[in-house]
């Protein structure tokens, strides 16, 4: 669990590098890229096949656009404007908006006033740390708003995911995002801008975010949920926020203001109430 905080908590930052020189789209699709060749080399040395019937790739499809390819780009290029730091706490929503959303598609996933407290705490939170940002309007508005919605795709996604038809958790991974590379693929090569000036430390960053926050982190993603459980691996929103806060405090020299503490401590909070179970029969 600790590798997967370090590898998605240290990701904002890793991103903040890369997009400095390199434009959102070719971070994206030069991460999902090497995500797709660490996925597909270890799901052929563990023996298993990728499925061929259209509708298991439909579905791959769909959670490829929402849960990776889509959000992937909102992040990188709202992080053109908005700290790394700032980025992975407004990401910290994605949990309680889970949990609405999953109040009217999922079946026993009912909200109640514990949850209902904690999404307000957490969107109190979100308040706080955007207030500043769409204050300023123009390009920091819509930055800090990209990210939001990428929030949200990642909310969805967790949605879709109970819904779809189930896939064995690593060809699926793999499949997902092996697509997400093929939808992004055209789009790159009519889009992307060209990258004269790229610095050491932004490729290095890319190549790092597709091998490590977006190949590896998905192998100990499944690894952990096999061996502790989803509930033990849902205390990984109350660090990687964190993580994402400090490093881009000392490790990138962003500026950090009392309303970020305020902030991240709100949206903690609200998570952590939402956590607070009731009696079937209080609710």
């Amino acid at each position: 669990m600790l590798g997967l905080v370090a590898l998605w908590g240290t990701s904002f930052m890793f991103t903040a590098i890369s997009v400095s020189t390199v434009d959102p789209i070719s971070v994206v699709f030069y991460r999902l890229a090497l995500g797709a060749l660490v996925l597909s080399l270890v799901v052929y040395a563990r023996g298993h096949s990728i499925p061929r019937d259209w509708r298991t790739w439909a579905g791959f499809l769909v959670m490829a656009i929402v849960g990776n390819a889509l959000p992937f780009f909102l992040i990188s290029w709202g992080q053109q404007e908005v700290d790394s730091g700032v980025a992975g706490m407004i990401m910290a929503i994605m949990p309680l908006l889970t949990m609405v959303f999953a109040h009217y598609f999922i079946v026993d996933e009912k909200l109640n006033r514990y949850k209902l407290i904690g999404f307000a705490l957490g969107i109190t939170g979100v308040t706080l740390l955007l207030g500043p940002v769409f204050e300023g309007g123009g390009r920091e508005f819509w930055s800090g708003l990209a990210i939001f919605i990428a929030a949200t795709c990642y909310a969805v996604n967790s949605i879709l995911i109970k819904r779809l038809p189930r896939f064995s958790p690593m060809v699926g991974a793999c499949g997902v995002v092996i697509m997400a590379s093929l939808v992004m693929l055209p789009i790159w090569l009519v889009l992307a801008p060209e990258n004269n000036a790229i610095s050491q430390d932004s490729m290095m960053s890319v190549i790092w975010l597709g091998i490590g926050p977006t190949g590896i982190a998905t192998i100990i993603l499944f690894a952990v949920i096999d061996r502790a459980g989803p509930t033990f691996l849902s205390t990984i929103n109350y660090l990687i926020p964190v993580v994402a806060f400090l490093c881009g405090a000392w490790l990138l020299s962003e500026p950090v203001s009392w309303q970020h503490f305020v902030a991240l401590a709100t949206i903690l909070g609200g998570i952590g109430i939402t956590r607070i179970r009731v009696n079937r029969a209080l609710r």
